[in-house]
């Protein structure tokens, strides 16, 4: 019994699986298809309207059969009542030999009820009930067995009475219309009983009820098909603009609708035209605004590598002889190289935002130990938290390998840990990495001042502060950050932060541990809150900016260090051949706080 029942749970299980793939199915299609909503409301409509109508149809029909039948009923019982009366009245129910007259009294009942060419009123066949009391004790002629009790009460009674009822004869089952009424004789009363079969108005409703059948599947059919047809004329352009549309956005710029006639379809394939000529136009427009931007940045930072050069050697000079130089002019020399220090980090970071904005930087991908990684990158700004007395709490497990770009995840690194240290308030700040089967993170977590709502999505902006007042301990160049979030885009990570006033702010850097993987969880939680895996799913509900897949590679465009040849750099030139994408693709690139 308990294997007879598994099985029957399996199956149940099995059926249940299927009806909801089905149902699923279903509402998908419901969703994305208006011509089918539009039919199958139709059709739910006309099957109402078809069905009240029908409904309605038949009630008639079969009250005018019925009052038709009844009439002639009355008639007929009215003329026999006549007949009886005039034939019986000198008989005596009660002495013998009175059911013999009794039949014959019926059967001239019944000749004269077929007799057509009389014009005697006829309800067609019947049967005749001739009964000398009402509960049927003494004489009586005919089937008086299928008249029911309550029946000869009323008539007895001295009423005329009706019913419906139902005999059956030979099995089968017939509904009968049965008429009663007193018949007055001189030696007392009789009771006259009709019995008028139904069976041909029960198979002429049959027949108007098959009819109304048929006809309606028709109309439905016919409902269907003309609304098919009529929404088909609707939908087909719409499917045709959602197609071009579609293609529109693929970057088909010269797509359009054909103009045909002058309805409301027309005008509406004009309108889209006109609208798609436009911002065809405007994305030219952006396109050779963008290149021409992006080609004056990487000009310009190409041009004043000469002239800084030279700046730098005699700013060296004098800085090698602040020795013997005044006081003054030592303290502006220190300044003078400072200050060049900088202005050489802001060209090398301007020209890595024209390599990622032309979509020409390349993925140097190889097998690594990210421990290793992170640490490089957190020594690099170890002097800046010494200067502000800030203690660095590392959380770096070994053997930790992924496929990345050793320098640029160096650099985010170097990045976040130098914008934490600058908002820190010479709190601690901690550096965690972690790792699960795909992904590996690393998160930065400074106690500062936070963020209010709505940065966690603007820290990615190009030159933006949260405080405009604030400096910068590191002197960063205020593109650190939107570097950072195009390296993680380039390896097909998220970069996000997260932060709030008082609390401090978290970036987490997650990135894929195979090259090409999409990177769908994070293997840390991003707020202070969060459970383990809380927000993996989706890091958007945290107020973070996930990262989206990298651009295409087109070329590399070699980096430029302190040391290297000026000439070197004539390669940069390149890039006017290269395709440009505009400033807004993808989302808004930005620096830290």
């Amino acid at each position: 019994m308990s294997r007879i029942g598994d099985r029957a749970r399996r199956t149940l299980a099995q059926a249940r699986v299927v009806g909801e793939d089905l149902a699923e199915a279903f509402n998908a299609v419901w969703r994305r298809s208006l011509q089918l909503r539009v039919v199958f409301s139709t059709l739910a409509l006309s099957t109402a309207v078809v069905l009240v109508l029908g409904f309605v149809i038949q009630t008639q029909i079969a009250g005018n059969i019925l009052a038709a039948k009844l009439d002639d009923a009355q008639r007929q019982i009215d003329s026999g009542t006549a007949l009886l009366e005039r034939e019986l009245a000198s008989v005596d129910p009660s002495r013998e030999k009175a059911k013999g007259e009794l039949n014959n009294a019926l059967d001239q009942l019944t000749n004269a009820g077929a007799d057509d060419a009389s014009g005697s009123p006829t309800a067609g066949k019947f049967r005749a009930v001739l009964t000398s009391t009402a509960d049927g004790t003494s004489d009586f002629v005919g089937p008086l067995e299928y008249v029911p009790a309550d029946l000869r009460q009323s008539v007895a009674e001295g009423a005329r009475a009706l019913r419906y009822s139902t005999i059956e004869e030979q099995g089968v089952e017939i509904p009968t219309m049965m008429i009663g009424q007193p018949v007055r004789t001189a030696n007392g009363d009789l009771a006259f009983y009709l019995l008028f079969p139904l069976d041909s108005e029960q198979r002429t409703l049959g027949l108007v009820q098959s009819t109304l059948i048929v006809g309606g599947l028709i109309l439905l059919l016919l409902l269907a098909g003309i609304a098919s047809l009529i929404t088909r004329q609707v939908v087909r352009p719409i499917r045709q603009a959602a197609e071009i549309a579609e293609r529109f956005a693929d970057g088909h710029l010269d797509e359009r609708m054909p103009e045909q006639g002058e309805d409301e379809v027309a005008r509406l394939g004009e309108s889209y035209n006109e609208m798609a000529g436009s911002i065809q136009s405007q994305i030219r427009q952006l396109e050779e605004f963008g290149a021409l931007q992006r080609r004056f940045t990487s000009d310009v930072s190409h041009e004043l590598r000469t002239p800084l050069t030279t700046v730098r050697m005699a700013a060296d000079v004098l800085y090698a002889s602040r020795d013997e130089l005044l006081p003054a002019l030592r303290r502006s020399s220190e300044l003078l190289v400072t200050e060049l220090d900088r202005f050489e980090a802001l060209l090398a970071d301007l020209l890595e935002i024209s390599r990622l904005d032309a979509g020409v930087a390349e993925l140097g991908a190889e097998r690594v130990d990210m421990q290793g990684v992170v640490s490089r990158a957190v020594e690099a700004v170890r002097g800046l938290a010494d200067e502000s007395a800030t203690p660095l709490e590392l959380e770096l497990p070994a053997g930790v390998y992924a496929d990345v770009d050793p320098r640029r995840v160096e650099r985010i690194v170097r990045n976040l840990v130098a914008n934490a240290l600058d908002h820190g308030e010479g709190r601690p700040v901690r550096i965690t990495l972690a790792a699960d089967d795909d992904t590996v993170a690393v998160l930065v977590r400074d106690q500062g001042v936070g963020l209010r709502p709505g940065e966690a999505g603007l820290v990615f902006n190009r030159f933006w502060r949260a405080e405009e007042s604030r400096a910068r301990r590191s002197g960063g160049t205020g593109l650190g950050l939107s570097i950072a979030i195009e390296d993680a885009r380039l390896h097909g990570g998220w970069l996000q932060a997260w932060g709030e006033i008082g609390r401090g702010a978290a970036f987490r850097l997650t990135l894929p541990r195979t090259a090409g993987d999409t990177v769908t969880s994070s293997p840390i939680p991003l707020g202070p809150d969060d459970r383990p895996g809380a927000d993996v799913r989706a890091p958007e509900a945290v107020g973070s900016v996930p990262t989206p897949p990298s651009w295409p590679v087109v070329a590399e465009i070699p980096s430029w260090s302190e040391g290297d040849d000026v000439d070197d750099l004539d390669d940069l030139d390149d890039l006017d051949d290269q395709p440009v994408l505009p400033d807004d693709v993808g989302v808004p690139s930005g620096d830290i706080r």
